[in-house]
């Protein structure tokens, strides 16, 4: 997968596309995302404890890898992620729009 945990995306399909988030969690096997405050949903939760009451809670679902692309905070726009692999052998990303390198 070229998107990491960490990474700032923006959504280009669904309910929520334009919206800038940061990836807080990566299912591979499922091929989906978790990004912050994009597709909300809401859940009914049971009091499990004193400690945790219950409640109707906001809590964000996952959204399909091919919904998000890398964002370009420069150019404010989405980008396609490529690899480069250096002189050591090193394996990066870069960004395919500027060609800059990814962190």
């Amino acid at each position: 997968m070229r998107i990491k945990t960490g990474d700032k995306v923006i959504v280009i399909a669904g309910k929520d596309k334009g919206k800038v988030g940061k990836v807080l969690k990566i299912m591979p096997r499922e091929e989906r995302v978790i990004v912050e405050g994009i597709n909300m949903i809401t859940k009914h939760m049971k009091t499990t404890s004193p400690q945790k009451p219950g409640g109707i809670k906001q809590l964000e679902a996952p959204i399909h890898i091919s919904n998000v692309m890398y964002y370009d905070e420069k150019n404010k726009k989405g980008t396609r992620v490529g690899y480069k692999i250096d002189d050591q052998g090193q394996k990066s990303r870069f960004m395919k729009s500027s060609g800059e390198a990814i962190k």
